[in-house]
């Protein structure tokens, strides 16, 4: 075949992460991944909000994403039949309605950049305290508040900052961001799983709480309109990197809702995801109702998944950011006693250690970011002897607690009952840490499977493949 021919339909499927963008084609027919590019974002920047605030710079990644789509191959980009775009849930950007970016043409490429657009105020931002969240009017949905969640940091602005919010006339999640720049759209158009991932959001009736948020002084104008999970946002509005106009862009989705797609390969599955946070999810019966109100006390959330269905989700803020986390702690211990070894090296290394070390009496609890349910609830160490204190036992005490956090949200009884017949192991953490594969196939006595490549890039453009056909 010439490479200038198109030899088939793609759907391009893109995920953009907390810290890096990944961008795939599919077969249309086949559901085959034939090209993949991933990227680091580097997006994190400092806040004068306070040492609790995460923000990224939503210029950065859309770089990322555009260094992605640029890498791939252009005659197939141009055989591109449908877009799929998934992210990171909860956070919040804003920007002027019909005026987010600027479409450019740099050599061959035509692109669009941000253009006044505000940071990315991401999932693991904390500046709503608990009793700031308790002064909160209470939402009717069956999800609780808490803090990185897009309609709480609204409230928080209009309380702290008023006159941040007063430039911006639309917002979203950054991936609702990047499919209304693509679709040319004057405002966003937000799916339910984005929107249950704001609060505020009624998934049964598919609806913000407008009237409450309204009588709190909330400005609803911000608020997208919402749509089925699974249906078209609009087309491109323009030529994308070789992509045609007028290719079809759906809905913006959540990327944990993307992982389990790609993953569940029967209904008796659960999905054991551990990226930079973790996830333990199962999808349950239609039949299944969420309770009418939330339980903020509760480690187990219903996220609304595809076709009214919901799944069971224990959602931990604590994954492979724990161990990056300890990481970057033993780097800067080393570069303090004057010697210099870089993170790489010190991962290989302390996931060799533990590999060396079989077992441990030494007891980490690795909720160093809290949980939604308990934000206070953080780490911790006991049981430390003279002879546990070596990298090996650290390192494996450490990913030994990150699952064991996990199943304390979401014990394996629970999955059992509820027909679970075996785990299907996911996630950059997960896949690349033989200690975490260890200490998972040690946690649940249920088979543990690994081996397929999926993620939410892969699960979006799935579904755009098997859901509009």
């Amino acid at each position: 075949m010439a490479q200038g021919s198109v030899s088939g339909q793609y759907v391009l499927g893109i995920d953009l992460g907390t810290t890096s963008v990944k961008a795939v084609l599919v077969e249309s027919k086949t559901n085959r991944v034939t090209d993949s590019q991933t990227r680091q974002t580097n997006a994190d920047i400092s806040s004068d909000t306070g040492i609790q605030a995460k923000e990224q710079d939503a210029g950065k990644i859309v770089d990322a994403l555009n260094e992605c789509i640029a890498a791939l191959p252009k005659y197939k980009l141009q055989g591109v039949v449908r877009i799929g775009v998934s992210g990171q849930m909860h956070g919040v950007v804003f920007w002027k309605a019909g005026k987010g970016c600027d479409w450019l043409s740099i050599g061959e490429c035509h692109m669009f950049q941000p253009i006044d657009v505000s940071p990315l105020i991401t999932w693991q931002d904390g500046r709503c305290t608990r009793e700031f969240l308790s002064s909160l009017p209470l939402p009717d949905s069956h999800l609780s508040l808490a803090t990185g969640f897009g309609c709480t940091t609204v409230f928080w602005y209009l309380k702290h900052r008023p006159d941040f919010l007063t430039p911006f006339t639309a917002a979203g999640t950054i991936q609702d961001y990047v499919v209304t720049m693509l679709c040319g759209q004057e405002r966003p158009v937000m799916s339910v799983q984005n929107a249950a991932s704001w609060g505020y959001f009624n998934t049964k009736a598919n609806e913000w709480n407008e009237e409450i948020l309204r009588k709190a002084g909330f400005p609803v104008w911000l608020l997208p309109r919402v749509v089925e999970s699974g249906s078209i946002a609009g087309e491109t509005f323009s030529e994308w990197h070789g992509v045609p106009a007028h290719t079809p862009v759906g809905v913006a989705l959540g990327d944990c809702q993307c992982s389990v797609y790609s993953c569940m390969v029967e209904k008796t599955d659960a999905v054991l995801n551990i990226s930079t946070s973790a996830q333990l999810a199962f999808a349950l019966p239609p039949a299944f109702q969420p309770p009418q109100s939330p339980d903020p006390s509760s480690p187990l959330s219903y996220f609304p998944y595809f076709d009214g269905c919901y799944l069971a989700v224990a959602a931990s803020l604590n994954g492979g950011n724990v161990l990056a986390t300890f990481v970057g702690m033993l780097t800067e211990w080393i570069r303090e006693l004057g010697l210099d070894i870089n993170n790489s090296s010190i991962y290989t290394q302390s996931i060799q250690a533990a590999l060396n070390q079989h077992s441990t009496d030494l007891l980490i609890s690795p909720t160093i970011f809290g949980e939604r349910h308990a934000p206070d609830h953080l780490g911790s160490a006991s049981s430390i002897s003279a002879a546990n204190v070596s990298l090996g036992h650290m390192t494996r005490a450490l990913c030994r607690g990150i699952v064991q956090n996990l199943l304390s949200m979401l014990p394996p009884r629970r999955l059992q009952e509820s027909g679970v017949q075996r785990i299907m192991g996911s996630g950059n953490a997960l896949s690349r840490n033989k200690v975490l594969k260890q200490e998972v196939e040690k946690a649940f006595p249920l088979p543990v499977v690994y081996g397929k490549d999926v993620d939410s890039a892969v699960g979006v453009a799935m579904i755009l493949s098997d859901r509009i056909c």
